[in-house]
């Protein structure tokens, strides 16, 4: 669609077609709109995290597994900050989740009697990660959905759109600023929902697309919600360390850690547990590269041959670097690959701030709480996107107050995330830690308030100086150990521009230098 073509003014905006928006308006019986940034099959480069996804999407499917042992394991990983009830709700609907993305044309691999084929992950306790293409699971689930969307004529989809901002009345939604192809368009509507994805491209290395800059949450906060658990970032500690710095990095599964592949350096030893929590792992790597070493995942042994087969994506990529992991073992690095925080919002994904709902990365529902388990992002999605979907089938949409859509006009040069800023935010908020970098970090980026990345990054690194402890995905190497209950984090822009305040009125010369943990590893 283009921006000359008329939009529908009053039907609910889903803003981001990956998984949870594209389930949102799959979901929902009624009219909408459903923006993308390029195109709605876009998938290099692509446009959502959605696509990206290897290991595939947890559910307790298998024998001698249950939800409730999915929600103890989904617990232990969370570090003490789930909420047990969204926890048990959402892990009780992964049955029905896979079955419903069945019945959305998902292709899900299978054995020969027809059984899913199901693969194990780190802090599962079963084989409960069903995937269909192999280790291209996000692109097979996404190709399968964008189609429904096409073929569902109530979906009005409008490419290349880039939400600017919310239009409030009274304090509610009243519309939404978009930026279609280079055009500056209001569009009216009293139900906006923020599919916007994480904040992880804010980082240097990232498995993230370079859209994953945190704009749905900044749009969010300056509207007056709350953004919650914003210090919890996972960093995946298998991305593929090849190519240029600052560029994103092509993941390697967990999936192969699954299958028997270890952790080694140069000199072929291995460091650490290799399905230990992400966050853990993340860490011990980042360590070894410190002390000086080269990190690899050496699945030569364990896979060997079959590596084509069982990971076909993979294989493609490492084979487009000059890697054969048949007979080489894969250089590897942590990266910023998923954000846990975000806005928070409730059983049917709705902020405070009337008329405006999150899902997927976007959202804070409390299922990851510190420390996300592998593969149940896509869950979330699934979930939480036909939760509010059907949310939106109840909803009366008042057109009363709302203001009037405006005329297309030239839109301003979208505004660009400096390379400088990513690398701030890799060396003060990344795998490790402290309040003397993350003071250095927060008073680069005070100048940078008024710019959505500017002020997410503020939020990430306010949120981990308050949380003086380790959990989950922050670690704090001056403060290591977890405190005896952890609470949840909350920040609204008043808390957000008081802190940063507090932060800038505190720096001086005495400020401590910078500890050999913010060292940033060749």
């Amino acid at each position: 669609m283009t921006g000359q073509v008329p939009l529908p003014v009053g039907q609910p905006v889903i803003i981001g077609a990956g998984l949870a928006g594209v389930m949102t308006a799959l979901s929902t019986t009624r009219p909408c709109v459903l923006a993308c940034t390029g195109t709605l099959e876009a998938m290099q480069p692509p446009s959502a995290a959605s696509m990206l996804a290897q290991g595939g999407m947890a559910a307790a499917v298998g024998a001698g597994d249950s939800p409730a042992l999915h929600a103890a394991d989904t617990l232990a990983a969370g570090a003490g900050l789930c909420d047990p009830r969204m926890v048990a709700r959402i892990t009780a609907e992964g049955p029905a989740a896979v079955a419903r993305l069945a019945g959305l044309g998902v292709a899900w691999d299978r054995h020969a009697d027809g059984t899913l084929q199901l693969g194990l992950e780190a802090a599962h306790g079963h084989r409960r990660i069903a995937h269909a293409g192999e280790d291209a699971t996000g692109a097979t689930i996404m190709r399968a959905l964008v189609a429904r969307v096409r073929q569902t004529g109530r979906i009005t989809v409008v490419e290349h759109a880039r939400a600017r901002d919310l239009v409030l009345h009274d304090g509610a939604v009243a519309g939404v600023e978009l930026d279609i192809g280079g055009q500056e368009v209001m569009l009216p509507t009293t139900a906006v929902i923020l599919a916007t994805g994480g904040m992880g491209g804010l980082f240097a290395d990232t498995t993230n697309p370079p859209a994953a800059t945190g704009s749905g949450l900044a749009m969010a906060v300056r509207a007056g919600a709350v953004l919650g658990n914003m210090e919890f970032v996972q960093f995946h500690p298998t991305a593929l360390s090849a190519g240029a710095r600052g560029q994103r990095l092509s993941l390697i599964s967990e999936a192969v850690r699954g299958e028997g592949a270890v952790l080694v350096d140069e000199a072929g030893a291995r460091f650490t547990s290799e399905l230990a929590t992400r966050d853990s792992v993340s860490r011990a790597v980042w360590r070894h590269m410190l002390a000086g070493h080269t990190v690899y995942l050496d699945a030569r042994a364990s896979v060997g041959a079959d590596f084509p087969n069982r990971f076909p994506a993979i294989s493609a990529l490492c084979a487009a670097h000059g890697i054969n992991p048949v007979t080489q073992p894969v250089p590897v690095r942590p990266a910023a690959h998923y954000h846990m925080g975000g806005i928070m919002v409730d059983q049917q994904g709705r902020s405070d701030v009337p008329g405006l709902w999150a899902v997927g990365e976007a959202a804070c529902t409390g299922l990851h709480g510190a420390n996300r388990l592998a593969s149940n992002s896509l869950l979330e999605a699934v979930v939480c996107g036909t939760w509010t979907g059907h949310e939106l089938d109840g909803l009366t949409m008042n057109s009363a107050g709302q203001v009037q859509a405006g005329a297309a006009r030239q839109a301003a040069p979208a505004p660009q995330s400096p390379l400088s800023l990513r690398h701030v935010m890799s060396r003060h908020a990344g795998v490790i830690r402290t309040e003397a970098g993350l003071r250095t970090g927060l008073l680069q980026v005070a100048d940078r308030l008024h710019t959505d990345a500017g002020l997410v990054c503020a939020a990430v690194m306010l949120a981990a100086l308050h949380r003086r402890e380790s959990r989950g995905g922050h670690f704090r190497s001056d403060c290591p150990d977890a405190d005896t209950a952890g609470i949840p984090s909350r920040l609204g822009l008043a808390e957000l521009r008081t802190g940063l305040a507090r932060v800038v009125a505190q720096a001086g010369p005495s400020m401590a230098p910078l500890s050999m943990n913010e060292r940033m590893p060749s």
